[in-house]
């Protein structure tokens, strides 16, 4: 566990009431490292969407578990997020704005572009009939402490 200053691990059911669930505890993980209230945001987004796809994309007609795994090294916050369900057949395509494989939802297709947009890395590994992982690494700005000065 080198260069690691704190890190956690949950699993759930892949029932959409716990994409709230997840969302919370990341964001209460990652206060540790004094996020901005933007990058705060950020951070819950990004857990919401990757949830949301591992229960929606990745369980579409069975009961499966998500895996959340959390990373605090320095000032970058590593987030994973993993299903073992039916996988994704080509990760490229995923990664295109509209793309979607349940559009009998209603789905947008933009979740992964709105992942991309707000973290510096993701990595999507997947596998038909054995699920799909994602990477995220999200880097936290560490604030300037204000000088304190004498009078």
């Amino acid at each position: 566990m080198r260069n690691v200053d704190n890190e956690m691990t949950i699993m759930f059911l892949a029932k959409s009431e716990n994409e709230s669930f997840a969302r919370v505890a990341v964001a209460a993980f990652a206060a540790q490292t004094n996020p901005t209230l933007d990058e705060l945001t950020e951070i819950k987004t990004i857990v919401s969407e990757a949830v949301t796809n591992a229960i929606i994309h990745g369980y579409p007609e069975e009961d499966g578990y998500v895996f959340l795994h959390c990373k605090i090294m320095s000032n970058r916050l590593e987030i994973v997020v993993e299903d073992h369900g039916v996988g994704m057949r080509d990760t490229e395509e995923a990664r295109q704005p509209l793309f979607t494989t349940r559009p009998d939802l209603d789905r947008t297709g933009m979740g992964l572009t709105i992942i991309e947009s707000y973290v510096q890395a993701l990595t999507i590994e997947s596998k038909l009939g054995e699920g799909t992982r994602l990477r995220m690494v999200k880097s936290i700005a560490k604030e300037q402490s204000a000088a304190v000065y004498e009078v």
